[in-house]
């Protein structure tokens, strides 16, 4: 006796589904056109260093740019180190600018009083006589 089963396919269509793998194959965004893992280093070193020299935008690049070494730290531990402490660089500069401009945006003369007047800088043509045209 043959047995033939006409039961249908439950999942018609046949794609493989590959496992995830946990870890990064690439330190950058760029997959395999980015930077080799040596490379990827030495940019993620120069990056955070650079962020110290009043340019803490290079932080938050250096975040984008190694996202997969940023989520996974076991993957590219060398690189993980820097990105880290760009991420928390530029958290803290944001965090400072953005109570800087809140400070003098929200607070104004009602916070800082007479000395205001002072730290403002749109009567600064009036303070050193560049309004007139004589």
């Amino acid at each position: 006796m043959e047995a033939t089963t006409d039961t249908p396919n439950p999942n018609p269509s046949p794609r493989i589904l590959l496992p995830l793998s946990s870890s990064p194959l690439w330190p950058t965004i760029d997959g395999p056109l980015g930077l080799s893992e040596e490379e990827s280093v030495s940019y993620a070193r120069r990056f955070y260093k650079f962020g110290f020299a009043l340019l803490p935008l290079l932080w938050a690049v250096n975040c984008f740019y190694f996202w997969p070494a940023l989520r996974n730290s076991r993957s590219f531990p060398l690189i993980h180190h820097y990105v880290l402490r760009s991420a928390v660089g530029f958290a803290v500069f944001t965090a400072l600018l953005s109570s800087w401009a809140l400070t003098f945006g929200i607070g104004g003369e009602r916070l800082f009083g007479h000395v205001w007047d002072e730290l403002v800088m749109y009567n600064l043509a009036d303070r050193l006589g560049l309004t007139g045209w004589s």
